[in-house]
C-alpha cells in the first residue's frame, strides 16, 4: 500500500482528498500546517507529498526547499491556485514532480497520483544497463547519475526524463511525447512542466547551461539527447 502525505490547511478539502484517496487503496497521513508538513516529511516514510503552496506556518515553496535539501526521494504533488504561475515554475525548478491547479476535480488528483506513483514502480529498480554518452553515465539500477566521474544530484523527474531521452538518444521529441512518456499524460496543457525540468536538468549537466551539449533544443519540435557518435565539444 502507497503512503501518502497530504499537506492541506483547507480541512474541507483536505478530508474530500484523503476520503477518496483512501478508497482507491492508499494510506494517507495529514497535515495542515507547513511545519507539521516538513515534520513528517522529512521522515522520508512516504511515496508521494502532495503540498499545498499556501500554507501556515511554512509556506509550500519553504517545505519543498527543505525536503529536497535533505535529499527526500518522495514525489511532489504541488497544489496552487489559480494565476500562481510564478509559483508553479518556481515549485517545478526547485524540484516538485508534477503540479494541479485549484480548483480541480478530484478524479485529476487520484489520476496524476497514480502516474507518479506509477512511475515510481517502473523505473526502480530497472534491469536495463546503464547508459554512457561522453562523459555523462546514467545507471538505472542505482538510479544514479555521474559527470566527469562526479555523481550529480538529480530528482526523481529529472533522472526519469534523462534516462528516457538517453535511452532514445539522437531521436527528437516533442514536449507532447516526453509529457506522454516520463509523466503518463497526453494533454499538452502541461508542456511548460516538460519545459521547467529540461531547463533544471542542464543546469545541472551542462558546461554551459546556455548552449547545451546533451539535452538539444529542436527547434519547430522539442529536445533530443545527444547520441554516443556525436563529436563532443572541447571544453
Amino acid at each position: 500500500m502507497n503512503k501518502i502525505l497530504l499537506v492541506e490547511d483547507d480541512i474541507a478539502v483536505s478530508e474530500l482528498l484523503t476520503l477518496h484517496l483512501q478508497e482507491h487503496g492508499f494510506a494517507v497521513t495529514t497535515a495542515h500546517s507547513g511545519s507539521k508538513g516538513l515534520e513528517l516529511g522529512l521522515s522520508d516514510a512516504y511515496d508521494l507529498i502532495i503540498l499545498d503552496l499556501m500554507l501556515p506556518g511554512k509556506s509550500g515553496i519553504e517545505v519543498l526547499r527543505e525536503l529536497r535539501a535533505h535529499n527526500v526521494r518522495a514525489r511532489i504533488l504541488m497544489l496552487t491556485s489559480r494565476g500562481e504561475e510564478v509559483d508553479k515554475v518556481l515549485g517545478l525548478e526547485m524540484g516538485a514532480d508534477d503540479y494541479a491547479t485549484k480548483p480541480f476535480g478530484i478524479r485529476e488528483i487520484v489520476a496524476r497520483v497514480k502516474a507518479l506513483l506509477r512511475r515510481s514502480g517502473e523505473t526502480a529498480p530497472s534491469k536495463d544497463l546503464s547508459i554512457t554518452l561522453h562523459e555523462l553515465r546514467v545507471d538505472p539500477a542505482s538510479r544514479k547519475v555521474s559527470l566527469r566521474g562526479e555523481e550529480i544530484e538529480l530528482t526523481s523527474t529529472e533522472f526519469d526524463l534523462l534516462f528516457y531521452m538517453a535511452k532514445h538518444a539522437g531521436r527528437a521529441f516533442t514536449r507532447e511525447q516526453l509529457l506522454h512518456g516520463v509523466w503518463g499524460y497526453t494533454s499538452s496543457a502541461y508542456e511548460h512542466t516538460v519545459n521547467t525540468t529540461i531547463n533544471r536538468l542542464r543546469g545541472k549537466i551542462e558546461r554551459s547551461p546556455a548552449s547545451p551539449f546533451f539535452i538539444q533544443t529542436v527547434w519547430g519540435v522539442g529536445y533530443r539527447c545527444v547520441s554516443a557518435s556525436e563529436e563532443p565539444r572541447s571544453a
